[in-house]
């Protein structure tokens, strides 16, 4: 692999969004032809944006990008523009060229069985599940051949079987691929190196290697750093003791004395900074709604989504406080449709207890007001909370600063799911509804996210195809819609 050219460099490049959000500072890199990279960073650290100044859809404010002489490049996106939801397959797919492509059906069939997805070419995109609709990102990218494919965050919202087909898809793939993802069972499969963007310095940094290689490494150079701080700062107080006794000796002994407190400054500034770990999200509790008891969900019966059409299924699911259903199913079966009749009580064969107030989680966020800052989208649910107590809360979620009067619609999608959470915490729902409240999200925060749902004393519906973060939740019963 070191024998590949470079196809990709960033030579000290520095990018801010607006005047006073620096994103990346004289950042350095390279990506040699063939290889299989990672890009990963803390929720909103700027790992999409150095996606968008590859592709060339952002212009840094300094430094330079260089592409080989001739590279195509093509992006998977984490969602689907909602102004092509309306598309039908083939415009979806037509809109991936700036060129008219003429017999583009075949190809489309092509890399949808690439994808593992069998569609009519003349159905609406916005009738795909969620799950669907990230193997048709995955598929606007590849449709293309590029020499060089970006994918961020191609497992969201997959199944068990998507995910292990994208990944061998990626084993054997010949070319050169970078991909943002927080999912390091999947990275480990097929990843050569690592680009780190750590959120602090603002810069990337170059691992060989896969993620738990990138974490041995790191470990190993913070206790390097610290055992070199240590050893400077012993040599700098016998200095500075030494310094303090000879200056009350007078004399020639004070000029010593000035001479070994400069040496001890100086010292001082030979310090390294050791490197900082990202954030993770401050402990939190989602509160129950007070004065609800009894039976809080019935299922009866529901309905499942086979070869496009529904069919219903009998069922006998009663949930009180406390009480956990786990909703299990491939791509497609209807399970984000059964939750948004449970929501909106269309649903038939199932009914919520009058007054029952419901917080629902959205795959998509479309329960958020794009146009909304952070602050007013809290503040709508917050039942006349202090500013301060808002911005307290925010914080807790990684949300700082002036960050909180941003709209919702400029936050990256992670920060999009600590919003949604945060807004449930001032909720207090008796219902808690979560669609794949794991999508986008760090994984240094799902242990806090799990802990907070395990605490929670309100009935629970979950769907997550991560198996990890299921199994930190304590499940009281299981509805599988694909039996």
């Amino acid at each position: 692999m070191n024998n590949q050219e470079v196809i990709l460099r960033f030579n000290e490049v520095s990018f801010n969004h607006g005047r006073s959000k620096p994103i990346l500072n004289e950042v350095s890199f390279s990506v040699r032809r063939g290889s299989k990279i990672t890009l990963m960073g803390q929720n909103g650290a700027g790992k999409s944006t150095i996606f968008h100044l590859i592709t060339g859809a952002l212009e840094p404010d300094s430094g330079a990008i260089h592409l080989g002489t001739g590279l195509t490049v093509a992006a998977a996106k984490q969602v689907i523009p909602r102004g092509q939801l309306n598309f039908t397959i083939r415009e979806f797919f037509r809109n991936c060229f700036k060129e008219k492509v003429y017999d583009i059906d075949p190809k489309i069939d092509e890399v949808l069985e690439v994808v593992n997805l069998a569609a009519d070419h003349d159905r609406l995109i916005k009738s795909f599940s969620g799950g669907q609709q990230a193997r048709l990102l995955l598929a606007s990218a590849i449709i293309q051949n590029p020499d060089l494919l970006l994918l961020d965050e191609p497992t969201n919202n997959l199944d068990k079987e998507g995910i292990s087909h994208l990944t061998q898809f990626l084993i054997n793939y010949q070319k050169t691929c970078i991909v943002i993802s927080h999912d390091a069972d999947f990275l480990n499969a097929f990843t050569h190196g690592v680009l780190y963007l750590d959120v602090f310095t603002r810069k990337v940094e170059q691992y060989t290697g896969n993620y738990f290689d990138l974490l041995v490494e790191i470990a190993a150079r913070i206790e390097r750093e610290n055992m070199k701080n240590a050893q400077l700062a012993k040599i700098i107080q016998e200095k500075k003791d030494k310094a303090n006794y000879f200056a009350h000796k007078g004399g020639h002994l004070r000029f010593v004395a000035k001479q070994m407190r400069e040496k001890a400054e100086k010292m001082e500034e030979a310090k390294v900074d050791v490197r900082k770990e990202d954030k993770t999200i401050r402990p939190f509790t989602i509160p129950c709604q007070q004065g609800i008891g009894g039976e809080i969900l019935n299922i009866t019966s529901f309905s499942v989504i086979e070869k496009q059409k529904f069919v219903k299924k009998e069922a006998k699911i009663s949930l009180r406080k406390k009480e956990r259903l786990l909703l299990v199913g491939p791509n497609g079966i209807g399970k984000t449709t059964l939750l948004e009749s449970l929501t909106s009580g269309k649903a038939k064969g199932a009914k919520i207890a009058p007054n029952v107030k419901v917080g629902y989680y959205r795959q998509d966020f479309s329960t958020l007001n794009f146009d909304d800052t952070v602050y007013q989208s809290l503040s709508l649910v917050a039942e006349d909370l202090s500013e301060k107590s808002i911005r307290s809360l925010a914080a807790g979620f990684l949300i700082t600063g002036d960050l909180i009067y941003s709209k919702i619609g400029s936050l990256s999608e992670g920060q999009k799911g600590l919003v949604s959470f945060a807004r449930l915490v001032l909720q207090k729902p008796g219902l808690l509804i979560l669609d794949e409240p794991t999508n986008h999200i760090n994984f240094r925060h799902l242990p806090v996210i799990a802990d907070a749902l395990n605490k929670y004393e309100g009935a629970m519906i979950l769907v997550s195809h991560m198996p990890e973060f299921v199994g930190q939740i304590r499940i009281d019963e299981i509805l599988d819609l694909g039996k």
